[in-house]
């Protein structure tokens, strides 16, 4: 069955996939293989090299083994399955998944839109739906909650933001373990290879993978599915054939008192030691991030009847081999595998970890880009990697910048404990916040009692937080490096987000009342010359104080006046037919309107795209279906002439008035807040991407209006 290119530029998944048949659900599960299981599937080969560091390796007999597999299948059954597969799947924004989604939703349901140009006309949008009015009392009093206390609402946005960042820190982190994990393997064949040719080869591997990501996933994405499959299957049969060989009763290891027994015998090293144990369901977060791509009945099916019961055969057969095999604890995954098939499955382990990395690397790009529609991070460019699929794309900037701290991390540590140390606490830190949003979303969107969310909270919340702690026991031991990451990311994105709000807010401070032009007359007290004029503004009513300085200067404009706002709404997409929103400025004869375009936050608008054109067609369209106060010919007439005049005047020309804005902190400021806004703040707009450049402006009809705003 063959999807309409309608249905592929929209998104894989989305509603249009809500009803589909069985075999696409089949042939989705097949290939979200590929693209969101790589992490996920890559974990066995560092989870119990980590787990059984330190002082934890003294304790190398079969309880402990058996307790660690406990706690891996228990973790992997209660948070991937349960949690993720069977409750946050569910909780989708028109298809989307992610940290974003989760809080697109609350912004929707409980009003919290940080976003400073919110129109109610964007209420009606088919993608905003907020379901039933109906409120219960728990959600009546969140909201009032948040309505009563603005500054809980900058405080929600900062603890999603943690979580992002937490989540680009795993981007870092997921390679550099993936990658030197896989490639440690070679020493078990060559044991006279230093140590330092290892870190080489990683490297070269690293930057092969970043030095491709301009060719975009589709180029490379069919073999991604078969790779991942053949790793499963492979692991999985390995696994059995050292369940039967080596101990068959490690199925015992399946009940939960193992787990008692291991914590009781090792006390605080046992529970130190669950930092390593939380790496196994590394990657859980991309299957909610990546929903979509795919639908969630596809990713039901896939986890559930392939990569979970591949992934539980693979973590028994290692702990039945290492129940026999203490020594080869630092070397279990490699020394498992029998001697005949060490080679094919190094290679196809090898290119797992390739997979696995990709995954993190373009959730990234999307995570970037939704955090640059909802000015929370600098304009960067963002390329498409495909003309039919839509969310594929590249960011040269943070790719590079991606690819020089996986080096750092790689060439700087070179021990996969450490590197683990500080996987964990990045994984850990964001499944809590995706935990605590999440019970926001069951009290205010799904209207769920109180009861049940304390039991999504406590059952989940305390396992993550055992996990969470025993990672922040090892900050010392690398633990360190997701934090450094994260509060870096964070100050940029928060630092960048409080200049733009502040330049909002001046625009705002500073607009000229509609009244004030209208009382110049049709000519606003210029000279109106043939032409379009584009006056770009943040500002979705009045007119902007740039407007006023330009003309102060230059007491000519065009016929035809134009302000322009280019603005995100809290909704993934916003379909063709409900982009533009047009209307008029002041009488018919002063020949100004206003365009309001609206973008998702899941949208990345082309750049090769004929804005201009739309735009005028947009206007024209407007004008033709705008009620009139003529009756009969007389309307049609004037409907007619208005139409040619703006056609001719596209034909005249258009031109583009940008403001160029300049921010400073006022006198009285901290050091602090002049730091912030005068040298970080300045530098990120320097050397972001102009706005002329995002909006695809032609240079020869540019016009830059400068002014400096004091915060």
């Amino acid at each position: 069955m063959n999807q309409s290119p309608t249905l592929i530029e929209q998104g894989i998944s989305r509603k249009h996939l809500k009803a589909v048949s069985c075999a696409n659900v089949l042939t989705l599960a097949y290939q979200s293989l590929g693209v969101i299981y790589g992490d996920l599937s890559t974990s066995p080969l560092y989870v119990y090299k980590t787990t059984f560091s330190g002082k934890l390796s003294l304790h190398e007999d079969d309880e402990e083994i058996f307790g660690v597999f406990s706690f891996i299948f228990w973790t992997f059954t209660f948070i991937a399955l349960f949690k993720y597969v069977f409750i946050v799947l569910s909780a989708d924004d028109n298809g989307e998944g992610g940290t974003f989604a989760l809080y697109s939703l609350l912004c929707r349901y409980a009003k919290l839109s940080v976003l400073p140009n919110h129109q109610e006309m964007d209420e009606k949008l088919s993608t905003y739906a907020t379901g039933s009015p109906g409120e219960t009392r728990q959600s009546a009093a969140v909201k009032s909650f948040f309505e009563k206390h603005p500054k809980s609402q900058k405080g929600l946005l900062i603890f999603v933001l943690l979580g992002t960042c937490m989540a680009i820190g795993d981007s870092v982190l997921t390679p550099t373990i993936s990658v030197l994990s896989a490639v440690s393997g070679v020493k078990l064949k060559i044991p006279e290879l230093h140590e330092n040719y290892v870190v080489i080869i990683s490297c070269i591997i690293l930057v092969a993978i970043f030095s491709v990501q301009r060719f975009g996933t589709h180029r490379v994405a069919f073999i991604f599915a078969p790779i991942s499959t053949a790793w499963l299957l492979s692991i999985s049969s390995i696994g059995v054939y050292n369940t039967i060989k080596w101990n068959p009763h490690i199925v015992s290891a399946l009940s939960p008192v193992y787990m008692y027994k291991f914590l009781r015998n090792t006390g605080l090293e046992g529970w130190v030691s669950l930092g390593g144990v939380v790496l196994s369901i590394t990657g859980v977060e991309t299957m909610f991030a990546d929903l979509g791509h795919f639908s969630s009945l596809s990713i039901k099916v896939a986890f559930s009847f392939f990569v979970y019961p591949c992934l539980i055969l693979a973590y028994m057969g290692e702990a039945a081999f290492l129940s026999k095999h203490h020594e080869d604890i630092q070397r279990s995954f490699y020394k498992a595998i029998p001697e005949p098939v060490f080679w094919p499955v190094f290679i196809i382990a090898t290119f797992a970890a390739v997979i696995g990395s990709q995954a993190v690397i373009s959730a990234t790009f999307s995570i970037i880009s939704q955090c640059c529609a909802l000015d929370c991070f600098p304009r960067v460019k963002i390329i498409h990697t495909s003309s039919k699929i839509h969310g594929q794309i590249y960011i040269p900037e943070v790719n590079w910048m991606l690819m020089c701290l996986c080096l750092a991390v790689t060439i700087g540590l070179r021990d996969t404990n450490m590197i683990g140390h500080a996987y964990g606490l990045a994984v850990t830190s964001v499944m809590l916040v995706t935990t605590c949003l999440m019970s926001l979303v069951m009290t205010i969107v799904w209207k769920q009692r109180t009861i049940t969310v304390l039991a999504f909270l406590i059952c989940f919340g305390s396992i993550e937080l055992l996990y969470f702690s025993s990672c922040v026991y090892k900050i010392p031991e690398g633990g360190w490096i997701p934090i450094l990451l994260s509060l870096t990311f964070m100050a940029v994105m928060y630092i960048w987000n409080y200049g733009t709000t502040k330049k909002h807010e001046f625009d705002v401070e500073n607009k000229v009342s509609i009244d004030r032009i209208v009382a110049l007359g049709p000519s606003i007290g210029m000279v109106r010359v043939p032409g379009i004029g584009l006056v770009y503004t943040n500002l979705v009513t009045g007119v902007p104080a740039v407007f006023g300085h330009f003309v102060t200067n230059l007491p000519a404009f065009h016929r035809i006046l134009v302000f322009v706002c280019v603005k995100s709404v809290q909704v993934p997409y916003i379909g063709e037919e409900e982009r533009f929103v047009i209307s008029r400025v002041g009488p018919k004869e002063y020949g100004m309107f206003r365009s309001v375009v609206r973008y998702g936050y899941r949208d990345v608008p082309r750049e090769m795209y004929d804005f201009e054109s739309r735009l005028v067609s947009a206007i024209v369209e407007f004008v033709e279906t705008e009620p009139g106060t003529e009756e009969g010919c007389n309307n049609l007439r004037m409907r007619k002439e208005e139409t040619m005049e703006i056609m001719e005047a596209k034909e005249a020309g258009v031109a583009y008035i940008l403001g160029q804005s300049y921010a400073k902190a006022k006198q009285s400021s901290s050091v602090l807040k002049k730091l912030a806004v005068n040298v970080v703040f300045a530098f990120m707009s320097t050397n972001c991407r102009g706005t002329d450049v995002v909006l695809n402006v032609p240079h020869t009809s540019l016009l830059e209006v400068g002014m400096v705003y004091y915060v």
